[in-house]
């Protein structure tokens, strides 16, 4: 069996100590087969939150991938570095992001959700460009036939149900494009609460799966990760909370 820690939204500026040494604590003691993280590992990007953020998945011990999310490039108010260096303060954690993970039987793949200017007001929603779809894509066409494929995302394609929302433009055709290349889920964070939805796409059921939250940005739920277990090609989801019992939830 294959076991996967799907994390999400830790905000390193904002992180809740006692659910990092929670989660961290975990992982020590059950050693899963790799950890995803899918996106806000910062709340403002700095320097200094990149280093705690990337010193933390280091020492995890364990293979990680990163995605980016709204919180990790510059704010508005920081509009130069924003359009034209969003990226130079990454060298912490550089080596984990977008990383394609291959265990047996399964193959994980990024999705870039971010982009840097939008044409609405509220840049920290999601967009799905041509160019990142067809990256993710052409990733899954390499994929050892059979393997059970998961596609890491900072934000939901699609509104799940949960209170907050991603409102992401072009995520309902990507999904589609994921079904028919053979996606089995898309894996996500930025609503801070966790769910498992099947959805029906291109005439296959995708699974989208969203992670809670280890800052103390908490909203309907405590500080929560995702634990995956992949045995015989299926794919079983537990969200597990702090304080509160483990929720199977699909």
């Amino acid at each position: 069996m294959i076991r996967l820690f799907h994390v999400s939204d830790v905000h390193f500026g904002a992180e809740d100590p006692a659910a990092i040494a929670w989660f961290d604590g975990l992982v020590a003691a059950e050693r899963p087969d790799a950890v995803i993280m899918t996106g806000d590992l910062t709340m403002r990007a700095t320097k200094r939150e990149f280093e705690a953020g990337g010193a933390w998945l280091r020492g995890l011990g364990v293979p990680v991938t990163l995605e980016i999310g709204n919180h990790d490039i510059p704010y508005y108010w920081d509009p130069f570095r924003r359009l034209f260096s969003p990226y130079q303060r990454y060298h912490a954690v550089e080596r984990m992001i977008e990383r394609p993970l291959e265990l047996p039987g399964v193959t994980i793949v990024p999705l870039t959700t971010i982009v840097r200017a939008q044409w609405r007001w509220n840049w920290s929603k999601g967009r799905v460009s041509p160019g990142a779809l067809r990256r993710t894509l052409a990733l899954i066409a390499a994929a050892p036939s059979g393997n059970l494929i998961l596609v890491a995302a900072h934000h939901p394609l699609i509104e799940g149900p949960t209170k907050g929302s991603a409102r992401t433009r072009h995520g309902d055709a990507a999904l589609i494009a994921l079904a028919e290349a053979g996606a089995d889920a898309v894996l996500s964070g930025h609503v801070h609460d966790p769910f498992d939805v099947p959805v029906e796409r291109a005439g296959r059921t995708l699974r989208m799966i969203g992670a809670g939250t280890l800052s103390k940005r908490v909203r309907h739920s405590p500080p929560a990760f995702n634990e995956l277990r992949i045995e015989a090609g299926r794919l079983e989801t537990i969200a597990r909370a702090m304080e509160a019992a483990d929720q199977r939830m699909g």
